[in-house]
């Protein structure tokens, strides 16, 4: 094949992945790591948050600063070995009774999380590398209510109510480093992320915005993107380590996720598709009441997803929506999600993309 017709190929394939590797930039911006509502990793919730990437999550982006504004909604509920451990966990139990709750708990949160990232237009490694911080402010609210049977020995009580509490503060902070791999259609990348456990966090409450320890967590992805005929794949694996709560003396185990996404570009600024996550518990927690054993979590999530790409001045715009309904979940809430993101980066080059676009129509 003539140099030519080499070149003017990758031009366009690289410049087309471009415009379109805002989403990609969001990737790397999701890495929010919100713990969910009102739970902290002793009842089931870990500090990986399901459905932080997407589509495009491995299309290197636009070097350069960028800021994600996300706002993020879910509603849960859970029962049995998971009520009884968020009530153990705040002192509501004595630890050393045995238990048989006929409750739910209940948990609703809506959060706004800021996210700058630097994009480094030098190369690491052969791959992209880019960096940022997310921090979190948003409310949480969760109760349980039904009817709690405790046995010690011979003594046996029943009680019925309900307990709740709600706060509205700041959550952890959470950075994350990512390296990224375009290779034509082919686009790959690793990641590094973890907790900075400065949240608001009492291991009384119902309600945290902070998960109360550290945690660091890496993996690998991949994303298919074809220009040609708008078609995307992305999927992004990892494990979570998480280290001691020293307030609760509870340590989770160590955690699988994998997040997808499948798109069909409409246009080069419009695409639909799906969404959807894994996530499964591989190791048991150390520390947890007898009764709860070792007390694996495990939840499945699907749902459609929306992308618009759009110009703000001399800067790359996007907007995202997202939903999950979960389902299979064993010792852990769940219910739905929802992700709206908002973010701005830099743009291609409008010489380079014009140029492209000569290419493309040849």
């Amino acid at each position: 094949m003539p140099y030519e017709t080499k070149l003017s190929r990758n031009v366009r394939h690289n410049v087309e992945r471009i415009m379109t590797a805002i989403v990609a930039a969001l990737s790397a911006c999701l890495a929010s790591f919100i713990p969910m509502p009102a739970l902290a990793d002793e009842s089931g919730i870990s500090f990986w948050l399901p459905g932080q990437f997407g589509s495009l999550a491995a299309a290197p982006g636009v070097p350069g600063w960028a800021m994600a504004e996300v706002y993020y909604h879910t509603t849960v509920s859970a029962s049995g070995k998971v009520a009884a451990a968020r009530q153990i966990q705040i002192g509501k139990l004595p630890a050393t009774v045995n238990v048989n709750l006929d409750a739910n708990l209940n948990g609703q949160a809506d959060v706004v999380l800021l996210n700058p990232s630097y994009t480094f237009a030098t190369p690491v490694l052969g791959g992209q590398l880019a960096v940022g911080m997310v921090g979190v402010f948003g409310r949480v609210d969760a109760d349980i209510n039904g009817t709690l049977t405790a046995m010690a020995g011979p003594f046996v009580t029943t009680r019925t109510g309900t307990i709740g509490d709600s706060l509205t503060s700041v959550g952890d902070l959470y950075p994350m480093a990512s390296l990224k791999w375009n290779a034509g259609v082919h686009n790959f990348m690793t990641y590094a992320t973890g907790n900075i456990p400065v949240g608001s966090y009492d291991s009384s409450r119902l309600s945290n915005l902070g998960i109360g320890h550290g945690a660091i967590d890496g993996g690998g992805g991949y994303t298919y993107f074809n220009p040609q005929t708008g078609r995307e794949f992305s999927a992004v694996a990892g494990f979570t380590y998480n280290f001691k709560n020293t307030d609760t003396h509870y340590q989770n185990g160590v955690d699988f996720h994998i997040d997808w996404g499948a798109s069909q570009f409409l246009s080069k600024q419009v695409f639909v598709g799906l969404v959807g996550y894994a996530y499964q518990q591989v190791t048991d927690d150390t520390g947890a009441n007898p009764v709860l054993g070792g007390f694996r979590s495990r939840v499945l999530g699907v749902g459609p997803q929306f992308g618009y790409l759009f110009p703000v001045g001399d800067m790359q715009g996007y907007l995202n929506l997202k939903a999950y309904g979960e389902f299979a979940a064993e010792n852990r809430p769940s219910g739905w999600n929802a992700w709206l993101t908002f973010s701005i980066s830099p743009a291609a080059p409008v010489s380079t993309i014009a140029t492209a676009r000569r290419i493309a129509t040849k």
